[in-house]
């Protein structure tokens, strides 16, 4: 008596079918799926900056000045020695200063080259200064796009 036996699973070819078809949408979903990460980052960077601004007009109502460019964003979580009436605990969540997107530290000028009183500045994914698209350095003293 001969026994009829089914094979069940996937031949090769099919599986190396699924493959090429899997890689080709790949390749059209993972550009555009990578810009927006890239725009991602940039927003991050101004909500961190915009942050940092936030806890420097509170280090200055308390203390009566901005942090000297010596100081730097470090005065909002290490208490300079000329501050009076400095926060107890400082003034960002964590008592930590974020880095950017990039894992760059932000650049922070008192006085601002701009006029301003303060800068802080993103030197961006290249991590230098300039730059365009999404190289470009991103300023606390700029507009968004």
């Amino acid at each position: 008596m001969k026994q009829n036996k089914q094979k069940l699973g996937f031949t090769l070819l099919e599986l190396m079918v699924v493959l090429i078809i899997l890689s080709l949408l790949a390749m059209l979903a993972l550009p555009r799926f990578f810009g927006r990460v890239d725009e991602a980052k940039i927003t991050t960077t101004r909500v961190q900056i915009q942050n940092l601004e936030t806890a420097l007009r509170l280090f200055y109502l308390d203390t009566g000045f901005y942090p000297t460019s010596e100081q730097g964003l470090k005065a909002l979580v290490e208490k300079p020695g000329d501050a009076k009436n400095w926060r107890e605990g400082g003034y960002l969540e964590k008592g930590v200063i974020p880095k950017d997107p990039w894992s760059n530290d932000y650049n922070y000028r008192a006085p601002g080259e701009s006029g301003r009183e303060y800068e802080i500045l993103s030197l961006g994914r290249d991590g230098k200064e300039g730059g365009s698209g999404i190289d470009a350095d991103i300023k606390s003293w700029e507009t968004p796009e």
